[in-house]
């Protein structure tokens, strides 16, 4: 029976054995992947100051931090809610003088003090990789190419990857759509928010066309060019279409050139991941600039929870040998050796069935139950 004082904070869940395991498998798959291409894994601290997870990226609030007083140092601390900034504050400090482009992967908790109201998890497993030295088209395409792969590897079908261009306002608000500084905020909040009567009000009248161009990604650019946008927006569209062509057959593409939930402190490109069975966002990426060295990057994020969902709850099935409580320890090193899995009997009267085995050591050799 659980009392009250057992119970879990909102937001946090415990992981249990099938769970844990799952979990272990889907990042060791993920973490391989992205070694395979010659990315390093690195673990930064769970904890850091505040104002040092606060400053590397735009877009970083500390409200979204469980923050507390170091009682060292009296300054404050924040629990890490984005590893990204992390690895960024590494690149530019104690990795600034490794070789350009940089290649770092990453896997570990992050902590919010508000859930989400589409995710109400407080803790997450985050998982990503990191180029950090160029933003050009040839580091985007690798960054996606990897985030499919890295997901194809842990199981997933049916990827989705819809491209944005998270500066795509202040792109067109310096010259081909003027906009006051002062609207740059609300026109960009409208067409994220797909209101086309907020964004009138807000004075972004001429970029209702925009709420109409996302789509598949082909049809999205040619929209784009016939709005007008084609011109300014030229060498961002054709390395997004150069990156598509190396996608074909691997993942569905769309564009949705106004999308900005998720790109707080992405430049030029964004992505978010999606894949059959799971109902939500899988992971986002896109380019940006690491703030101190200035230093552009490119990368993405993924998260555990709903790539568990999309690979479904059916536990791994694994043969599991019982060693009775006399058994042949020598044998049984060997057999682990060789990838069997082991329960060992410790009072003589166990059911290996019941434990959840499905052999028996007989004096040197394996039976079936």
């Amino acid at each position: 029976m659980i009392e009250s004082d057992d119970l879990l904070p909102e937001g946090l869940s415990d992981a249990l054995p099938e769970e844990a395991a799952a979990i272990s498998r889907a990042m060791r798959a993920v973490l391989d992947a992205m070694d395979a291409q010659g990315y390093d894994r690195v673990r930064p601290p769970l904890v850091e100051f505040e104002h040092a997870l606060a400053q590397r990226m735009d877009g970083i609030s500390p409200r979204r931090m469980i923050r507390f007083t170091d009682p060292a140092s009296l300054r404050t601390l924040a629990l890490r809610s984005d590893m990204t900034v992390q690895v960024g504050r590494m690149a530019a400090t104690v990795l600034a003088a490794a070789p350009r482009p940089l290649r770092l992967c990453y896997a570990g908790e992050v902590a919010l003090i508000q859930a989400d109201q589409l995710d109400p998890a407080r803790q997450r497993l985050q998982m990503g990789a990191e180029l950090i030295g160029s933003d050009s088209m040839g580091a985007a395409r690798e960054a996606v190419e990897l985030a499919i792969e890295a997901l194809a590897a842990a199981g997933l079908t049916g990827i989705s990857v819809d491209f944005t261009l998270p500066d795509l306002v202040d792109t067109l608000a310096a010259s081909a759509l003027p906009l006051p500084p002062d609207r740059i905020e609300a026109v960009r909040r409208e067409l994220d928010m797909k209101d086309a009567g907020g964004l009138v009000e807000a004075g972004g009248e001429a970029y209702l066309p925009l709420l109409y161009a996302a789509g598949p990604i082909e049809e999205a650019i040619e929209r784009l060019t016939a709005l007008g946008a084609g011109r300014i927006l030229e060498s961002r569209l054709t390395a997004v279409r150069e990156i598509a062509k190396g996608l074909e057959g691997r993942a569905r593409l769309t564009l949705d050139p106004t999308e900005r939930h998720g790109f707080e402190y992405q430049s030029w490109l964004g992505f978010t991941l999606y894949a059959d069975g799971a109902r939500g966002t899988l992971g986002r990426g896109g380019t940006y600039v690491i703030h101190g060295s200035e230093e552009p990057a490119v990368g993405f994020s993924l998260y555990m929870e709903p790539l568990l969902e999309a690979l479904g709850s059916a536990p791994e099935k694994r043969d599991v040998l019982f060693l009775p409580q006399d058994h042949d320890r020598d044998a049984a090193r060997r057999l682990r050796a060789i990838g069997w899995r082991t329960i060992a009997g410790l009072r003589g009267d166990e059911e290996p069935r019941a434990l959840g085995c499905s052999h028996v050591l007989q004096g040197g050799d394996v039976e079936p139950l």
